[in-house]
């Protein structure tokens, strides 16, 4: 008969014999000198510059990369990363960064650098994503929605290298968000070396695939859907990582990462359930965060009878967010009324969302011409984050609240996260369950990346609404630094929002994570995901 006090070990070192190809000697030491993070999802590419999802945010971008500037944990505050300092005009126009020069990339089995960061790699990685003449800009499919959602196409004049360690932005005018969205998680660098290499050898697009960075990780293995394999960066420039290294479990149930916490074959968990359970357990700790975050239920405005403003309003007024916030965030969040969460600055307490009223829904839905209701699709998205940590049931919900219009709804919940993210993008869905985790804490970030218009282009507009008041408003916000000013257009993009409904603000969460007590360190971020380096194992 097994011996179960020793199963868990066992299983942890079988892992890593089957991850790493060691001895058994060897695979002991990787087990007291590692990291296994049970995430729920995999990442759809190992460049944030090319996505926007959470999951691949969490799995690469304070993993395997730098930015020039970056936010502090502690108060969200800009900090220098990559640039020692820098320098902004009067006028706003012209920004000077001032770089690093003991920066070096990774070394690994297929590449090996000759030199340390400069300034070519900061041009080549932001000219890759705005200029469409650039050789490797089509190369992923063109497409780098947080810019692109940003507009730097449009803002930056031109990128400037002064000399190898220094580099000017200059601007068309000025842009009170520009230091945060450098700031953000994808505005990482990349190595014009390592590219350089890969154009020469025809294999451009491994550029996003098989990564190279500055990070405190860098890539070993990845086994589709399956693992993520990284080891220490070495020679990294805020010093290396007391890991041996650090394992992505891709595990999508979230009973299966609870169980595998218990059982010792995980060391830290993503979106755990059964807190009160983890609370109590004497070898586990439950941390949380407050992030910048919204779930919402969203509609593709492009399609009937979604394309009508009362249909709209009238499911908001239908849907019992004090039920879903019960029970799928468990009480462990605030219902949202409006966009942004209550703690921006931007916020404005006086637009509320439609309050949950059955009566007022259906007078809106005879109406809009649908006295009698009509079926629908529900697309609800297959993985747990902190703005929606389970999706299925609260689909379950809003479908049984929407039956009291006479609306039948069907869920769609049979894809995979990279399929369902794809396939909403192109606007197959008439509604979804989705979310956002703010890049930074500008407000911007919430309203440029969720509803303009420009982000219909780089998928991240899943509603498909375009309304050019609202992009002349989220424009103006941006050409001034007068706190004051920026609200007051905040707060009317935020009144056409409510009265236009193109999604349902549902919930501002906290963010969720289990570990066992023997891992010390920092890992959560309100802005900016996790972070394993100073992360050790005792």
């Amino acid at each position: 008969m097994a011996n179960f006090k020793q199963t868990p070990h066992y299983y942890l070192t079988l892992l890593l014999l089957m991850l790493s190809a060691c001895d058994a000697n060897e695979a002991l030491h990787l087990s007291k000198n590692s990291v296994i993070y049970c995430s729920e999802g995999a990442p759809e590419s190992f460049n944030p510059q090319t996505v926007t999802s959470g999951t691949t945010i969490d799995a690469t971008a304070n993993q395997l990369y730098n930015r020039l500037i970056e936010f502090n944990p502690t108060d969200n505050t800009i900090i220098p990363a990559i640039a020692k300092s820098w320098h902004v005009t009067r006028d706003g126009k012209m920004i000077t960064f001032y770089l690093r020069k003991d920066v070096q990339f990774h070394h690994t089995s297929y590449f090996t650098p000759t030199r340390k960061l400069n300034a070519d790699d900061i041009l080549f990685s932001f000219n890759r994503m705005l200029d469409k003449t650039h050789p490797y800009h089509a190369v992923s499919g063109g497409k780098y929605p947080f810019f692109q959602n940003a507009q730097f196409a449009d803002l930056i004049d031109s990128i400037e290298r002064i000399n190898s360690h220094t580099v000017r932005f200059r601007l068309n005018h000025s842009d009170s968000s520009f230091l945060a969205n450098i700031g953000g998680n994808s505005a990482v660098i990349l190595s014009k070396e390592y590219a350089d290499q890969l154009a020469g050898m025809n294999t451009m697009a491994e550029l996003d695939n098989l990564p190279i960075g500055t990070g405190p990780f860098k890539f070993k293995q990845y086994s589709s859907g399956t693992f993520i394999r990284y080891e220490p960066h070495q020679e990294y420039w805020r010093g290396k990582s007391e890991l041996k290294q650090l394992l992505f479990d891709i595990t999508p149930r979230d009973t299966g990462r609870l169980t595998k916490l218990l059982a010792g074959e995980c060391d830290v968990i993503a979106y755990p359930i059964a807190h009160e359970k983890i609370r109590q357990h004497p070898d586990l700790i439950l941390e949380s965060v407050t992030s910048f975050n919204v779930g919402y239920f969203g509609f593709n405005t492009r399609i009937a009878p979604f394309d009508n403003p009362k249909v709209r309003q009238a499911l908001a007024y239908a849907i019992n967010k004090q039920a879903i916030l019960e029970t799928v965030y468990t009480g462990q969040a605030e219902i949202a009324t409006g966009l942004i969460p209550n703690s921006s600055w931007a916020h404005d307490a006086s637009i509320i969302g439609q309050e949950y009223s059955v009566t007022k829904a259906k007078q809106l839905l005879t109406e809009a011409g649908y006295p009698e209701g009509f079926s629908m699709d529900l697309w609800a998205m297959p993985v747990q984050r902190a703005y929606n940590p389970n999706a299925i049931t609260m689909a379950k919900l809003i479908q049984a609240d929407l039956q009291k219009l006479d609306i039948k709804v069907s869920i769609v919940s049979d894809y995979e996260w990279t399929t369902f993210l794809r396939k909403i993008s192109e606007g197959e869905h008439q509604s979804v369950l989705l979310g956002w985790s703010a890049d930074h804490p500008d407000p911007d970030n919430f309203f440029s990346t969720l509803l303009s218009c420009g982000a219909i282009n780089t998928g991240s507009n899943r509603t498909f609404w375009c309304n050019q008041e609202f992009d002349q408003l989220v424009q103006a916000a941006l050409q001034t630094d007068n706190i004051n000013t920026r609200k007051g257009y905040y707060s009317q993009a935020l009144a056409l929002i409510n009265e236009q409904v193109p999604l349902i603000p549902i919930a501002h969460s906290k963010r969720y994570q289990a570990r066992a007590k023997h891992i010390s360190g920092t890992l959560l971020r309100s802005i900016g995901g996790i972070d394993f380096h100073g992360v050790t194992k005792n």
